[in-house]
């Protein structure tokens, strides 16, 4: 039996080396554009019926707190960026849609 759990924990490593995920992240569904909206909104804290002012607004607080400059890291601004110009991005889908 700890042979087999042996095994089974160097699969998962090998895995996550070679892959570079564990082995149960492939289980999980990948996430929709909506999922990706709401945490973005999430992230920057506003509300499903922003402005581009409000969102900008909210971008610039949040990058004030995550700046490489101020003690935040590179990650944490590329997601407050991608975060910006995702909820951006879908504001300008909404308008264009609402034209029609």
């Amino acid at each position: 039996m700890l042979r087999y759990l042996l095994i089974i924990a160097a699969a998962c490593i090998v895995c996550r080396w070679a892959f570079g995920k564990w082995p149960w992240d492939y289980l999980r569904p990948a996430p929709t554009r909506s999922q990706a909206v709401l945490r973005a909104r999430r992230l920057l804290g506003i509300g499903a019926g922003a402005s581009r002012e409000e969102i900008i607004a909210a971008h610039r607080r949040l990058t004030t707190l995550v700046h490489p400059d101020r003690g935040g890291t590179n990650a944490a601004m590329q997601e407050a960026n991608a975060a910006r110009d995702l909820l951006l991005d879908e504001l300008s889908a909404s308008d264009a849609g609402g034209d029609g």
